[in-house]
């Protein structure tokens, strides 16, 4: 039976601006950090595949010592675990709040896919709880129909493939039974690495960035409301106003992606 994969952060919804920003910036003045991320600054935050990874990005050796924190390295995993949890806190209360409301088109295709019997999963780098949280907002009962897998499950994070094959070993499937919808350039990177064909719905920060290799790449699902928008069709699937099953079955039909090392 067909899969359909769905990273979460920017594909669920559009998470990064409206949640993970706000929750980062709050859990840096709870612990008294003199750190603010603008929207700009956090463009490039969203580069690092990973919440403790960005937050880490902020140990230099110059901000540890203006600010009094540890300096072996078992002191600051704990330290920036301590960060982490309470960010994933916030985030999870932004979540719970409807602060973020799913992208379009996600619960309708999502009922496609039940409906005809396909898997469906979230292969994400961000915390399960907060995955979790983001997923039975975006699908509601249909929550219960995703196998998760997130956060520090695989050694390596996005733009690396593990997450992906992670996915598909426990799921027990070929790739070429799976598509993947992602928004970033490192989630399309680390799909396309497992050998997956990919749907890429650009999101907040990600519009500029580089798709080579997706097999369709959209403003959006789409809906009645806000009509999918096609940025790249290099494959020619001619996708209509809203992004159907249909289309993800066009996709699977096209040919698989050649793995990096396999390129000229």
């Amino acid at each position: 039976m067909p899969a359909l994969i769905f990273d979460c952060d920017g594909v669920l919804a559009d998470t990064e601006r409206y949640g993970h920003l706000p929750a980062f910036n709050a859990t840096f003045a709870e612990f008294g950090l003199p750190v603010h991320w603008s929207d700009a600054e956090y463009a490039v935050k969203v580069l690092i595949g990973g919440g403790k990874e960005r937050m880490a990005s902020l140990l230099t050796p110059e901000f540890i010592a203006a600010n009094h924190l540890p300096t072996d390295d078992d002191a600051q995993r704990q330290l920036l675990a301590a960060w982490h949890k309470r960010k994933t806190e916030i985030y999870t209360g932004l979540v719970d709040s409807g602060a973020l409301p799913a992208r379009p088109g996600i619960a309708r295709l999502t009922s496609q896919a039940i409906a005809a019997g396909w898997t469906l999963a979230v292969a994400s780098t961000s915390a399960e709880p907060s995955v979790r949280a983001v997923l039975e907002h975006a699908v509601g009962a249909d929550a219960s129909r995703f196998a998760v897998f997130a956060g520090d499950i695989v050694p390596r994070k996005k733009p690396a493939p593990d997450i992906y094959l992670l996915a598909l070993r426990e799921l027990n499937l070929d790739p070429d039974e799976a598509a993947v919808v992602e928004d970033s350039g490192n989630g399309a990177a680390a799909a396309l690495a497992a050998g997956l064909r990919t749907l890429v719905t650009t999101s907040s920060y990600t519009a500029d960035e580089d798709f080579t290799g997706a097999s369709l790449v959209v403003s959006s699902l789409g809906d009645e409301a806000d009509p999918a928008r096609v940025v790249s069709d290099p494959l020619s699937i001619n996708p209509g106003r809203e992004i159907t099953l249909a289309t993800v079955e066009q996709i699977l039909q096209t040919p698989r992606p050649r793995l990096p090392e396999e390129k000229q």
